[in-house]
This record gives structure tokens, sequence and C-alpha cells, in this order.
């Protein structure tokens, strides 16, 4: 009687090892299907610089330019419109949710869903926002491929509107992305270079050289000259394009033309 009251505690001491090892087998499959699930962390191209206007409560709005690094860090310019020209500059952590979809900025517990392209504001609990101003909640991404090989035609320069038929020539620039030189046309000048581009919006402009015949209205030519030596930085949102200096007013703007 002894013997058989040993062998059952053998038996079934062997058998919760069974069920032991089966279910840290099942525990162990369950978490690698989990983290070999397809979301916005492992299958999109989210890592970039992304812009877009949001609401703002007592503002027209406020610009965002929200750059997503490899290392999980962030960089953060906004500015609030109409009210003054100053950039606020912002560099800190996000972390992903569990389920990989959202991220929140921990420097101020922002978050937003990642999406193709595109970053969705989220409201304090972590939802979509809906609604009629659902569309303004939305950073979009910028690529270089927006950027460059378009034609950018000057529309203001130091803050002065540039009349159409008020220069000889239309003025513009055009960053060609197979050589990365620029091409560009002051209104009587044309006018040639070299560009470099670097994460968040920097932009440099260097070898500037042109022709030197003498036109009526030269102030916009040499408005433009002096904003592609000074400039340092981009803000690109839509078909509008715009060249700073050290976070200050823009220097130059543009708006994209097809041609």
């Amino acid at each position: 009687m002894m013997r058989t009251s040993t062998s059952m505690r053998i038996f079934g001491g062997f058998m919760a090892l069974v069920l032991a090892a089966g279910g840290c087998q099942t525990k162990k499959s369950s978490s690698s299907q989990a983290d070999t699930a397809h979301n916005s962390r492992n299958s999109l191209d989210w890592r970039g610089t992304y812009t877009g206007t949001l609401p703002c409560a007592d503002c027209p709005g406020i610009r965002y330019t929200l750059t997503l690094q490899d290392d999980g860090t962030y960089h953060l310019n906004t500015l609030y419109l109409d009210k003054g020209d100053s950039v606020f500059t912002e560099t800190g952590k996000f972390n992903w949710d569990q389920d990989g979809s959202r991220i929140t900025l921990t420097e101020r517990n922002e978050k937003f869903q990642v999406g193709e392209n595109r970053l969705f504001h989220l409201d304090m609990h972590g939802n979509r926002i809906t609604g009629n101003l659902a569309e303004h909640y939305i950073l979009s991404k910028a690529t270089d491929a927006a950027l460059t090989d378009t034609y950018w035609k000057l529309i203001e320069i130091n803050g002065e509107h540039v009349a159409d038929g008020s220069t000889q020539k239309e003025p513009y620039i055009r960053l060609n992305s197979e050589n990365n030189r620029i091409e560009a046309n002051g209104g009587c000048n044309g006018l040639g270079g070299t560009y470099e581009l670097s994460n968040p919006n920097r932009v440099k402009f260097s070898q500037l050289i042109g022709t030197m015949m003498a036109c009526e209205n030269m102030e916009t030519e040499n408005g433009l000259k002096r904003a592609l030596e000074s400039a340092d930085s981009y803000h690109l949102q839509g078909d509008t394009l715009q060249l700073f200096r050290a976070r200050m007013a823009p220097l130059a703007k543009f708006t994209a033309v097809q041609k």
C-alpha cells in the first residue's frame, strides 16, 4: 500500500512538471506572437520630421515641427501664430504604448497615434479627436522628395510681398536632388550653388555664384541672395516653404508651382 502511494506521488509530481512546462511554452509562444505582430512601430517608416498647424485656444494656431529619431528621442519646434516670431525649441524622449501604435512625448505628456506618414494628435485620454476639427489635429511627414526637385516661386522676402511682374523674371529656387545643387533666379540674374540638408529641418547653401546683369529692381534679387547665404533652417508645410536664420522671422517664403 505504501509503495502504491509513493508511486502515485511520483506520478503526480511528474504530471505537474509536464503541465508547468506546457504552460511556460504557451506563455512564451503568446509573447513571441505579440512581439512579431505587425504594428506602427515595426511596420511603418515613422522616423523623420512631421509638420502641421494645430488648433490654439487664443491664437490662429500652433505650428508644429516634430522630429522623431531612431534612439527614441524627439526634437520639437513650436510657433504660436500672431504671437510674435519666437520659436520654442524642446528635446526629450518618447515612449511607445504596448500595442506599438501610439507614442507619448514624455516631457509634455502629449500623445500621438502613428499612421502612414502622419501623426494624429490625441486627446488627454489617448483617444482620436473627432468632429469638424479632426483634420486639424494631424501632422504630416515632411520628406526631402517634397522639398527637393520642386519649383519654389518666391512670394515674400523679409516680410515683404513679392508681386507678380515686379521683377524682370520670376524669382524662384529649385533644389536638385541628383547633384545637391541649387538653381535660382532673383528676378534678373541666374544663381547657382550647392546645398546640404540635415535633421531637424536644417539647410545650408554655399558656393553661390550668378550672372551680373543690371536691372531696374534689384531689391528682391539682393534680398533672395542674402536669404540663401544666411539661412540655416527651413519649414515646409503643404505647398509653402520658408527659410529661417537662428529661429528668427522668416527670411524668405515660397510657394510650390507645377513646372
